[in-house]
């Protein structure tokens, strides 16, 4: 069996239209050895696009003939890791959830994701390719700020900055990233190294953007970080309360911070997937 996508063109049909499509794949696609696993609609263009377990691209054309007539124009063979990246799932979403509001409240975790080496990346590969892998970071990124409750500040062009109600999420989402990344690296011949910075405070609020020493000494933990590796401040070592390890680091040197600062790394062990 391999993994295919197809693409449809449906304009002037509605996601119900689509999601009924859909439905009745399911119905028949056991009787072909299909499994459709998800299906992603853009209604503004009006392109459907499924994601299929088939042993050939002909069956998976086959199910969407018999189950309604809607035939792909477009079929190709893809990488299940690649898949998650650049679209956050390789199955059917559960339903929403009720969200944590990020909002209102003083206390923060500020964290930062930076991609290292994109400059040198971009010049390798292009602009193009270059800033698809960026595209691949910040799915990545959103997917786990959306699964630990967290809410994304601003795009700082090669990075993330991100604030969390909770330190222990703020923690957990930093170590689920990186665990993204190592999976997403074993299925793609470009992998995307990154570190993380994170620190928590009272930072200042205003139009929509955060300031003061709580961001600036999680931007520079971020850039002070080694390739794969989170960095955290003292006050996030004794705020959270997550089964993470620790490991204190030398004392490091900060631009615009006077005096040396105490830094944790979180150890994260690798994850069989």
């Amino acid at each position: 069996m391999a993994i295919f996508m197809d693409r449809h063109d449906l304009k002037g049909y509605s996601a119900a239209d689509v999601a009924e499509a859909h439905r009745k794949d399911l119905e028949i696609q056991d009787a072909f050895g299909v499994k459709f696993l998800t299906y992603w609609f853009d209604h503004h263009r009006g392109t459907a696009f499924c994601l299929i377990d088939a042993p050939d691209k002909e069956t998976a054309q086959c199910v969407h003939r018999v189950a309604h007539g809607h035939v792909a124009g477009d079929v190709v063979e893809v990488a299940l890791s690649a898949v998650e990246a650049f679209l956050g799932r390789i199955s059917d979403p559960e339903p929403l959830a009720e969200p944590l509001p990020n909002i209102g409240f003083a206390h923060r975790a500020i964290m930062f994701t930076d991609i290292v080496g994109s400059t040198e990346m971009t010049a390798r590969l292009g602009d193009r390719m270059g800033a698809e892998l960026v595209r691949a970071h910040d799915s990545v990124v959103r997917r786990c700020l959306k699964d630990n409750s967290g809410c994304e500040v601003k795009h700082t062009g090669d990075g993330i900055m991100a604030s969390f109600i909770s330190t222990t999420r703020a923690v957990d989402c930093a170590t689920d990233i990186l665990q993204g990344f190592r999976h997403f690296n074993r299925g793609n011949p470009e992998p995307i190294h990154i570190r993380i910075g994170l620190d928590c405070g009272e930072p200042v609020e205003d139009s929509k953007d955060l300031f003061g020493t709580t961001v600036q000494l999680a931007a520079r933990l971020c850039s002070a970080a080694s390739t794969d590796q989170i960095l955290v401040s003292e006050n996030v070592f004794r705020d959270q309360r997550s089964s993470t390890t620790f490991a204190e680091t030398a004392r490091l040197t900060l631009k615009g911070f006077s005096t040396p600062i105490t830094a944790f790394e979180c150890v994260v062990e690798p994850v069989g997937i």
